[in-house]
C-alpha cells in the first residue's frame, strides 16, 4: 500500500508519537515556513531554517529602538552594549553553563572560534602537539598545519587508548573532536574532555559542537568535566543569524592570553612609534572579539531563541522529536530493496538510534542498483532538486569519514584528484568507488511528511527500474528519408539559440559549426561564468550572427522596445580598447579570456540577467582544448589521433538529437500527464528526422554519419542535467522531461540523451566543408573508410594557423600541433587554457 494513504499515515504517526514526535510542528509549518511550501528540505546538518515570527519580530525590534556601536559611549550604543550582554548571558544559559564558570565569543562561526583558539596556540615558542579524531570536520583538520607534532587518531577506540595511555608531559597539546558527525551523525563520547584533564594534564581539550546542537542539548553545568573550548555556529541551531560562538572555560583561558593579533576594542591602551601595548584581559571576550562584534546579529540571536522556544520547547523536546524522525527513516530505508532482494541503501557508520547519546537525525549513505553497482551521487542530486528535495552530496569535508565509510585511502584521494577531480564536481565514481555520499538531516520543523516524500522518491526511481541499455556493437541503418530537420549555434554560451535559415550553408570548423559558442558572460566580481542553470533569463537573450554586416546582434526575447546590442565579429586593433586579457573561471576551471568592459555592454547583459556582468569571448583560433576523456567509449580510435577540439563546449564540438527520440520521450510524458518538451531545452547543433523508419533512439547505436557530403564520427551520448527543464521560451522551470528521463534513459547511473559528434574532415577535398538544413543523412558501415586529414580546409573567413605538417591518418579529428597563432584583425593577442571550460 502506497505509504500517501492515511491509513499508512496514521499508524506510522501512532508509532513514532511515544517517541517525542510533536504534533504541534505540522500546524507550526504552514504558518511559520512558508518556504517549505511544495518542497522537501533535508538539509538541517547544513543549516537549520528560520520562522517567519521570528523574522518579523526582529525587524519590529529594530524599527522601534536605536542601537548604536558599542565602542561608544552613547545612549544607542549602551542600548546596544547592554543587549549584547544580556544576550551573552542567555547563551550560557541555555549550555547550563554558569557565568563565573564560562564566557562566551562571538564570532563568525564555529571555524572562526577554532581559528581563534588555533592563533593562541601556534605563538607558542616551542610550538604545540595536537590530536585530533579522525571523524573531524575539515575546519579541525585545517588545525594540523600549525602544530609542531599533530597525529590524527582515527577511532574512537584510538582515542580511548590514547588518553589511557601514558602522559606527554613534554609540551602543551591540543585534542579535538566533533560531539557529531557532520557525515553520518553518529555522536562521539563528551566525557573525553574530564578524562583528558585527567589523564593529560598539559593537553587542552577542543569540542566541535556545531552538527551537535543542531538537534541535541549540550550541559556544561560540571565545569570540572567540560570541554576547555567549545565552538558552534548558531545558524545550525536556529536558522538565523549567520553566526557562531566559542564557549570558553574561565579555568582554561590563560592560554589564549597568548594569541599575538589584537583587533580594535580589545586593547586598553596603544602606542604607534613604539611597539607598546596594553592588552585587555578582564574576561575572554574583552580580547578575542576583534573589532565591532556583530551586534545586530546578537540582538537577532535573543528573537530567534525566543521564538524557538516557544515553537518547539527545549533542546530535549527538538532531540526526541528530530530522532523519532531520524529512527523512522532508517528503519523505511533499510527495507527499501530491489526484486532480487538487494538492499538500494549502503549506509555508513551510524544507525544506532536507541539512544540519542549514539546517534543523530544525521545519516550518509550511496544507492546501490540491483546489480549491486553504484548510482552516482551527483546524478542523484540533481534528479532530487528537480522534484524540489534538497539534501547533500559530496565528501561532506570529512576526509576520515570517505577513510573510514567509504574506504577512500589516502593514496586514491590523492590519485583521483590527480585525475581531476575536486570537490563539488561531478566526478562521483572513480575506480569503482564513490567519491562521496548522500547525505541527510532532520531538525526540529522537520515532519513525517518529508520522511514520506523522501521514501516515495527512491521507490518512485531507484527500486528495481527498468533502464534503457545502449548496444554499441553495431550501426543501424537508416533510410534515404533521414533529413536535418534544424542547424541551431549557441554563440553566448548558455544564451538562446540562433536557428541557421533553410537554404543557408553553414560552415563546419574544427571546434564545430562556425561560431558556436565563442562568447560567453562572466560575473563581474568573480569571474566565473554564468550558467542557464542559475540564471534563467539568460534565454532571453537571444544573438543573431548576421554574416553580411558583420555584427553579433543581440537581443532580448519579446523586447521590442530595447535595440539590440552589436557586437563586432572581428575586432580591429583600434576596437582592442574596449577588450583586455582577463582571468576568469568556468565551472571552477581558470581561462583567460578577451573581456568587455564598455559600460553599454555591461549595462545591456547586467540589466537582462540580474547580475553584474560582461561579455567575454574566446575566439575560435584560441582553442586547444579536447574534447572529454569519458567519451572515448564510442569516439575515434587511439591509435595516433589527434582529438576533437572544442571551445566552451562542455563535452564536445557538436551535439545531435534525432526527432524521432523526442517524439518517443513526449509518448512517454503523456502517460503522466506531464509537460511536453520542446527539442529546444537540449541544446543541439543538429537535429535530425527520419520520415520513414521513425525508429527513436537509433543513434544509440550509430559510430560515424554522413550528412550531406560530409562525415562526422560520433564520440558517444550527451550526459544530461536539470536545465533540459528550463523553457527555452518562457525561461520558466518544470520537472519535465528530466524526471522522464531519469525513469528511461538513466544508464550506469547517467541520464543521456542525444549523439556528441566531431566533423570528419576529408582530405580528398578542398572547399570548406558546410551544412544546411535539408541534407540527406546516411549512417556508415562499421567497414566504410572514409579519408580524412588532421586539419580541414581553411576558408577566407578562418584564421591561418602556424603548425606541423600532419600526417594522413585514418579517423583523425580535426585540429592540429601547437605553434604560433594569429588572430587575425586582432593581432598577436595570446590566449591560453587552464583546466576545463564547459557548455551549458
Amino acid at each position: 500500500m502506497p505509504l500517501t494513504m492515511d491509513p499508512v499515515r496514521e499508524s506510522t504517526l501512532q508509532r513514532i508519537l511515544p517517541n517525542g514526535y510533536n504534533l504541534n510542528v505540522e500546524e507550526a509549518r504552514n504558518v511559520e515556513y512558508p518556504q517549505l511550501k511544495d518542497c522537501t528540505y533535508l538539509d538541517h546538518g547544513g543549516t537549520t531554517l528560520y520562522a517567519r515570527s521570528a523574522i518579523e519580530a526582529f525587524t519590529a525590534d529594530l524599527c522601534s529602538n536605536l542601537y548604536g556601536n558599542p565602542h561608544s559611549p552613547s545612549a544607542p550604543s549602551e542600548v546596544s552594549t547592554k543587549r549584547v550582554e544580556n544576550v551573552r548571558l542567555r547563551v550560557l544559559h541555555y549550555f547550563n553553563a554558569n557565568p563565573e564558570d564560562f564566557d562566551v565569543v562571538f564570532c563568525a562561526n564555529a571555524t572562526a572560534g577554532m581559528k581563534l583558539v588555533m592563533e593562541a596556540f601556534s605563538a607558542l615558542n616551542l610550538g604545540f602537539r595536537y590530536r585530533y579524531h579522525g571523524d573531524s570536520h575539515t575546519s579541525l583538520v585545517g588545525i594540523r598545519a600549525l602544530s609542531s607534532n599533530p597525529q590524527c587518531l582515527m577511532s574512537d577506540w584510538d582515542v580511548e587508548q590514547w588518553l589511557d595511555g601514558p602522559s606527554e608531559m613534554r609540551d602543551i597539546g591540543l585534542f579535538a573532536w566533533p560531539g557529531q558527525s557532520n557525515l553520518s551523525g553518529r555522536r562521539l563520547p563528551l566525557n573525553w574532555a574530564g578524562k583528558l584533564r585527567t589523564t593529560h594534564p598539559n593537553y587542552y581539550s577542543l569540542l566541535d559542537a556545531a552538527a551537535l546542537l543542531t538537534t541535541a542539548p549540550l550541559d556544561l553545568s560540571d565545569v570540572s568535566t567540560a570541554p576547555d573550548f567549545t565552538v558552534l555556529s548558531f545558524y545550525k541551531i536556529f536558522g538565523f543569524p549567520d553566526m557562531g560562538a566559542l564557549i570558553v572555560r574561565r579555568g582554561s583561558s590563560g592560554i589564549l592570553e597568548k594569541r599575538r593579533y589584537f583587533g580594535g576594542g580589545t586593547v586598553d591602551a596603544l602606542a604607534i612609534e613604539t611597539n607598546f601595548v596594553a592588552y585587555k584581559r578582564d574576561v575572554p571576550h574583552s580580547y578575542l572579539e576583534d573589532g565591532t562584534i556583530p551586534f545586530h546579529s546578537i540582538i537577532a540571536l535573543d528573537t530567534m531563541m525566543t521564538t524557538h522556544e516557544h515553537l518547539y520547547g527545549t533542546p530535549y523536546d527538538i532531540s526526541r522529536h528530530a530522532l523519532s524522525l531520524g529512527r523512522l527513516v532508517y528503519e523505511l530505508l533499510s527495507n527499501l530493496k530491489h526484486g532480487n532482494g538487494r538492499n538500494i541503501c549502503k549506509f555508513y557508520g551510524g544507525g544506532n538510534y536507541s539512544s540519542s547519546l549514539s546517534q543523530g537525525p544525521t545519516m550518509a549513505f550511496n544507492l546501490q542498483r540491483s546489480d549491486g553497482t553504484w548510482v552516482g551521487y551527483a546524478e542523484f542530486e540533481k534528479l532530487a532538486s528537480v522534484k524540489k528535495i534538497y539534501l547533500r552530496v559530496g565528501s561532506m569535508c570529512n576526509p576520515g569519514g570517505l577513510n573510514a565509510y567509504i574506504g577512500l585511502r589516502s593514496w586514491e584521494i590523492e590519485q583521483n584528484y590527480a585525475a581531476g577531480h575536486v570537490c563539488s564536481d561531478d566526478n562521483d565514481i572513480m575506480g569503482g568507488k564513490p567519491t562521496g555520499a548522500i547525505r541527510i538531516s532532520l531538525g526540529a520543523m522537520s515532519t513525517i511528511d518529508d520522511v514520506f516524500a523522501f521514501v516515495r522518491f527512491l521507490e518512485e526511481f531507484y527500486v528495481d527500474k527498468e533502464v534503457v541499455g545502449l548496444d554499441l556493437g553495431k550501426a543501424t541503418d537508416i533510410q534515404s528519408g533521414a533529413l536535418v530537420e534544424s542547424l541551431t549555434i549557441y554563440p553566448i554560451k548558455s544564451c538562446g539559440g540562433f536557428k541557421i535559415p533553410a537554404g543557408v550553408s553553414w560552415e563546419i570548423r574544427p571546434h564545430g559549426l562556425a561560431w558556436d559558442r565563442e562568447w560567453c558572460l562572466v560575473h563581474l566580481g568573480t569571474g566565473a561564468a554564468l550558467s542557464q542553470k542559475a540564471y534563467n533569463k539568460m534565454t532571453t537573450l537571444r544573438p543573431v550572427i548576421n554574416l553580411d554586416t558583420g555584427m553579433l546582434v543581440v537581443s532580448i526575447h519579446k523586447s521590442p522596445e530595447t535595440p539590440p546590442l552589436l557586437i563586432p565579429l572581428m575586432d580591429s586593433p583600434i576596437n582592442l580598447a574596449s577588450l583586455h586579457s582577463s582571468a576568469s573561471r568556468v565551472c571552477g576551471d581558470r581561462i583567460i579570456a578577451l573581456t568587455y568592459n564598455s559600460p553599454e555592454i555591461t549595462g545591456f547583459f547586467s540589466t537582462v540577467v540580474g547580475v553584474p556582468c560582461t561579455l567575454a569571448r574566446l575566439p575560435a583560433e584560441s582553442t586547444s582544448r579536447n574534447y572529454k576523456p569519458h567519451l572515448r567509449k564510442n569516439g575515434p580510435p587511439k591509435k595516433k589521433t589527434q582529438e576533437p577540439k572544442i571551445l566552451l563546449s562542455n563535452e564536445s564540438p557538436i551535439l545531435i538529437i534525432n526527432m524521432n527520440s523526442v517524439d518517443a520521450l513526449n509518448q512517454q510524458i503523456g502517460h503522466t500527464n506531464g509537460k511536453q518538451t520542446k527539442v529546444d531545452v537540449f541544446r543541439a547543433n543538429i537535429v535530425l528526422r527520419d520520415t520513414t523508419e521513425k525508429k527513436p533512439y537509433a543513434e544509440d547505436t550509430w559510430h560515424r554519419i554522413k550528412i550531406g557530403s560530409e562525415y562526422f564520427q560520433l564520440l558517444g551520448p550527451c550526459r544530461r542535467c536539470h536545465m533540459v527543464c528550463i523553457d527555452q521560451d518562457t525561461a520558466e522551470k518544470d520537472e519535465e522531461p528530466y524526471v522522464t528521463l531519469a525513469k528511461t534513459r538513466q544508464i550506469e547511473g547517467k541520464i543521456l540523451f542525444g549523439q556528441h559528434a566531431t566533423h570528419i574532415a576529408n582530405a580528398s577535398v578542398s572547399e570548406v566543408p558546410t551544412i544546411r538544413v535539408g541534407d540527406t543523412v546516411d549512417i556508415c558501415e562499421d567497414e566504410d573508410e572514409v579519408a580524412v586529414d588532421h586539419e580541414p580546409s581553411l576558408g577566407p573567413s578562418q584564421v591561418e594557423m602556424k603548425m606541423e605538417a600532419p600526417k594522413r591518418e585514418r579517423f583523425l579529428g580535426p585540429g592540429g600541433d601547437g605553434g604560433t597563432t594569429i588572430f587575425g584583425d586582432l593581432g598577436s593577442v595570446g590566449l591560453w587554457f587552464m583546466g576545463i571550460v564547459w557548455r551549458w
